[in-house]
């Protein structure tokens, strides 16, 4: 891998500080119905199911909450929010990069690629120049299956997953809003490809086999700057 220039170490710098304050948030958001539990008070699961309600939650129950659990649950309440400001913030950062940065600008062509994916992948890779061809950065990605030759022919077997957790995440993330969306996957040059993958392949296997495309597409435009063939209003659902 080449040496990273100035732009992509402070933009690769972003990335770890959202990766970590969405990490952070997660277990703050997981100590706060812990201990809600223990007080015998349970909250469906999601982000909004305990965000929204918190303050009833507390009001509603206070003969059963102590007055110091109180205080720390206040407490991790006001850290929480403070990490979704600064979520934000750096997201936005991150998306106004994406405009701007003419790379990026090139892979959120593809259908379901957005900010993340694009910024973190220029970050990464530059221009694609390490890699020969798209299945090699896909290898590199974690999301191209082993390889055994064995008889004169290939056996292809499990993804291997090794390579960089953060992007094979965002790709995977991108494939599975694709796959939610079966109405639209016609309107892709992959759609034919995808609707017959989603009839042989267990869903989750599909996704992989889609985000392995995606990560693929993303290279060869990276690396030899071409347009993908999709008007810009396809991209909206990217991640």
């Amino acid at each position: 891998m080449s040496e990273k220039t100035q732009d992509q170490l402070d933009l690769q710098a972003l990335h770890r500080v959202r990766s970590l304050l969405v990490s952070r948030r997660t277990a703050t958001i997981n100590q706060i119905r812990a201990f809600l539990i223990e007080q015998g008070i349970t909250v469906r699961k999601g982000l909004r199911a305990l965000k929204n309600p918190f303050e009833t939650i507390l009001e509603e129950r206070k003969d059963e909450i102590s007055t110091r659990m109180r205080s720390i649950l206040i407490g991790l309440y006001g850290d929480w929010i403070w990490m979704d400001d600064r979520i934000d913030k750096v997201s936005k950062e991150i998306e106004e990069i994406s405009r701007t940065e003419q790379n990026c600008v090139n892979v959120m062509r593809i259908p379901g690629i957005g900010p993340m994916i694009s910024t973190a992948m220029v970050a990464a890779v530059g221009e694609g120049e390490a890699f020969d061809r798209g299945r090699d950065f896909a290898a590199w990605v974690g999301l191209a299956p082993r390889q055994c030759s064995t008889g004169g022919r290939t056996i292809l077997g499990r993804i291997s997953k090794r390579g960089s957790r953060y992007l094979r995440m965002l790709f995977v993330q991108a494939a599975k809003v694709i796959m939610m969306r079966p109405h639209r996957w016609l309107d892709f040059s992959f759609g034919e490809w995808l609707i017959s993958a989603s009839e042989r392949m267990h869903r989750n296997k599909a996704a992989v086999a889609l985000a392995n495309k995606l990560a693929r597409m993303a290279w060869s435009i990276l690396r030899h700057k071409t347009a993908f063939d999709l008007p810009r209003d396809e991209v909206a659902i990217g991640v």
